[in-house]
């Protein structure tokens, strides 16, 4: 009987050590929280609370905040644990490359290349919009040809792609360094938001605080979400039920806290460090969107909040459009470091799997100066432009979601197997009450998956089925796993 192909612990480290493939460790547990911070916190402060509020939960939105990230930190429990007792690159790639084997190791990889390359694709096209509103407040008109989500050619979300393409090269230190002042900038804003905000807050608009429920209207076809094709449920706005589907939505918006975990490798102690990263930035944002969404709801009545910009247009509607343009600003920063760090995520993971030879080798070369993966990055730089200047990109934004919760299920899972299959371990950091944590955070992930649509399920099969066609075409034969199987085969026997 043959049994999988899995790579340990011990050789996925001892990768690390050879000079040719060895990132140097150059981050703190600061940084490793900045990172979460400047993944996290984007559009969805800035554009989904006043939607959903408006849509699913009225003032309650601050109570869908809590349920979703309930929801990621049960996943970032079991990302803690892995990421400090196998502290190498590649996230949820890594992690299943040691417990379920090489096959489901390319699978979630092939799926992260989804969640990643896509995703920061998406939020660059984001960010060309946002970049254009401000030169148009400014003055400075840009052709709606060349900038905005409707462009033919997308300039500036080409041209932001290149520039943190070349930060990525310079270094991870360069990298780090860059997002903490982006963040601190976005912070800032969003802080700003919260204090200016609080003085024109009325009570009477947190009343009634849930609003009654109500069924909404059933979608039809290929956008009716999963659940809702098998089980026959109807979605209901508003309600304890309208809370729940809010945090369906505005979980999205903590989309990125797992990609810390791809920066293992070039962690100083990870062991300490990965926990604090991955949990502090969750909590750190959490308590930004909770605050923000409070403040938001008690400004404007729910139901008049705008979809495009409710922040932005809750101070227009209380006499202070100065603080539109200062939004702007923090917007920009805040999807700047998204692309920065989807790119650096998207990077380590394929730096990874090409050091496994399951993709071509030639991509896991360091910088010799820089330390970095350099060819890779610029490749992922370059696929990004031409995916963001190119393609119209917000049809698929959703796949990035069922990206994400999927690597989710694949690590909640992982992280029981490592614990019956390696108990000896040194594990500086555990999911504490196992298995009931990572059983939840798989139905949890589960559940919000069933929420998406089905056209967004098929596009998925999609593209995990052509991920398998090139696993079987290339990775498996090319594998070194696969050729030191073979090697112990041909050996003589004595």
């Amino acid at each position: 009987m043959k049994t999988a192909r899995t790579k340990t612990v011990e050789e996925s480290i001892r990768d690390t050590e050879a000079p040719e493939h060895r990132l140097r460790k150059r981050l703190s547990a600061l940084d490793l929280t900045v990172f979460g911070v400047g993944v996290i916190v984007g559009t969805g402060i800035f554009v989904l609370t006043g939607r959903v509020a408006r849509d699913n939960a009225g003032p309650a939105v601050a109570l869908s905040f809590v349920v979703a990230a309930i929801v990621c930190g049960l996943a970032a429990l079991c990302y803690a644990e892995f990421a400090s007792t196998v502290p190498v690159a590649g996230s949820a790639y890594t992690f299943a490359y040691a417990t379920l084997g090489e096959f489901p190791a390319w699978v979630i990889g092939w799926d992260l290349v989804l969640e990643l390359a896509l995703g920061a694709a998406v939020v660059s096209v984001g960010w060309s919009g946002y970049f254009a509103s401000l030169m148009s407040t400014l003055g400075i008109g840009l052709p709606p040809a060349l900038a905005g989500e409707d462009a033919v050619i997308n300039i500036p979300a080409m041209v932001i792609v290149l520039i943190l393409t070349a930060i990525l090269v310079a270094g991870i230190k360069v990298s780090a360094r860059t997002n903490l002042a982006l963040v601190i900038l976005k912070v800032a804003v969003v802080l700003l938001v919260i204090v200016a905000g609080l003085f024109f807050v009325r009570a009477a608009n947190y009343t009634p605080f849930i609003p009654p429920a109500r069924a909404t209207p059933e979608v039809s076809g290929l956008g009716a979400p999963l659940i809702q094709v098998l089980f026959g449920v109807t979605p209901t706005a508003y309600g304890v039920a309208g809370i729940f589907s809010a945090a369906a939505i505005v979980f999205f918006a903590y989309i990125g806290f797992d990609i810390v975990a791809t920066a293992a490798e070039e962690t100083r102690n990870p062991r300490r460090d990965m926990p604090i990263g991955i949990i502090g930035s969750l909590v750190v944002c959490t308590t930004l969107y909770v605050a923000v969404s409070l403040v938001v709801v008690g400004m404007v009545p729910y139901s008049r909040l705008s979809s495009a910009a409710p922040l932005a247009d809750a101070f227009r509607e209380v006499g202070q459009p100065w603080l539109a343009t200062v939004i702007s600003i923090g917007a920009i920063a805040g999807l700047t470091t998204v692309v920065l760090i989807m790119m650096l995520g998207q990077s380590r993971v394929l730096f990874v799997m090409s050091r496994d030879n399951l993709l071509p080798k030639a991509l896991a070369t360091v910088h010799p100066t820089y330390g970095t993966p350099a060819r890779v990055t610029i490749i992922i730089g370059t696929v990004t432009a031409l995916l963001a200047g190119f393609i119209p990109l917000s049809a698929l934004a959703e796949l990035v979601n069922i990206g994400t919760l999927f690597a989710f299920v694949v690590v909640s899972i992982a992280v029981i197997v490592l614990r019956r299959t390696r108990p000896d371990l040194p594990r500086a950091f555990r999911t504490p009450l196992m298995p009931l944590v990572p059983i939840l955070a798989v139905l949890a992930s589960i559940y919000l998956m069933a929420n998406l649509p089905v056209e967004t399920w098929l596009r998925f099969l999609i593209w995990m089925a052509i991920g398998i066609v090139v696993y079987f075409a290339y990775g498996r034969g090319h594998s070194r796993i696969a050729r030191r199987h073979l090697g112990a085969q041909d050996a003589p026997r004595g």
